[in-house]
């Protein structure tokens, strides 16, 4: 399934070096898993959480999860060896940190390039820098990319915002990467929401989240997971409507028509490309 026609509804985030984590994440009623090196692991772990990622990852056992891989940078002590260890393992996608401009994502692809093993990986960006911001347009085609994971407590970190209760500080910035996403064709992912504990906090970010037009949401906790999914699904009758209009624009098509008419109203191919959405965050074929 690619990824502009599946689910992103909640991203979880699983330390790479904690085994009994990534055991459990195999069971866990989410649409992608990140599997982190980067700031869920301690500097002295590194090397560790590295071997033990990449074995759970031979095991595999994550069904149809999307798996990406969250490496330290380049510019760190581990950012090289994560690399070429993950490598070795044939990731669906490798998460880059901080990603300030296109260069740093084709500096990785020629990488992932000259690996047999990593024909079909995909490289994810991190949007959590000002400077990711400004070159988001350029981030979004570059060589690999799959999709952005906005990274809001860094991005607001070097704003020196405070984001409140509305994230309003940071609309600008989450509407400039969504933007630049879709023009890419790539999905976005929002921030985390860290009061792990607030379900009302939760709730409201993530509603905002959806009326923005993001994908879905970046978790720190399981018990995230269920009111993500809830607010990041259609409704039933949503889900309805999109499959209609597909078979009713599929059988104008097969009659030679361009156009379809359901319920009194026109059915073009963007409202197709818009059903087809409305499945894929359902879960559902189209």
């Amino acid at each position: 399934m690619s990824a502009t026609h599946r689910p992103w509804r909640s991203v979880l985030y699983i330390p790479g070096s904690k085994e009994r984590a990534l055991e459990k994440a195999r069971g866990l009623d989410v649409d992608a898993i990140i599997f982190d090196l980067e700031d869920a692991v301690a500097p002295g772990e590194k090397a560790n959480a590295r071997e033990t990622l990449a074995a759970a990852l031979r095991v595999g056992g994550y069904g149809s999860r999307a798996q990406l891989v969250r490496m330290n940078g380049m510019d760190t002590p581990w950012g090289g060896e994560d690399l070429e260890t993950v490598m070795d393992a044939g990731p669906q996608a490798i998460l880059l940190p901080k990603v300030g401009a296109a260069t740093d994502v084709a500096s990785i692809a020629a990488r992932l390039d000259a690996h047999p093993g990593c024909a079909e990986t995909r490289i994810w960006a991190m949007m959590e820098t000002t400077r990711g911001v400004f070159n988001a347009a350029e981030i979004a085609q570059a060589p690999r990319m799959g999709g952005f994971i906005i990274g809001t407590n860094d991005l607001a970190a070097e704003l020196g915002c405070e984001t409140g209760g509305d994230r309003m500080p940071l609309m600008m910035a989450l509407q400039t990467c969504l933007a630049a996403a879709r023009m890419g064709g790539i999905p976005c992912v929002d921030g985390v929401f860290n009061a792990f504990k607030d379900e009302d906090g939760l709730r409201a970010e993530c509603e905002q989240g959806r009326a923005l037009g993001m994908d879905g949401k970046t978790l720190i906790h399981p018990a995230q997971v269920a009111i993500c999914n809830e607010v990041f699904s259609p409704s039933q009758a949503q889900v309805d409507t999109a499959r209609r209009q597909i078979e009713a624009f599929e059988a104008a098509e097969a009659q030679g028509q361009g156009v379809a008419v359901l319920d009194g109203k026109i059915v073009e191919n963007l409202h197709v490309a818009t059903a087809r959405k409305v499945l894929a965050r359902a879960g559902g074929a189209s």
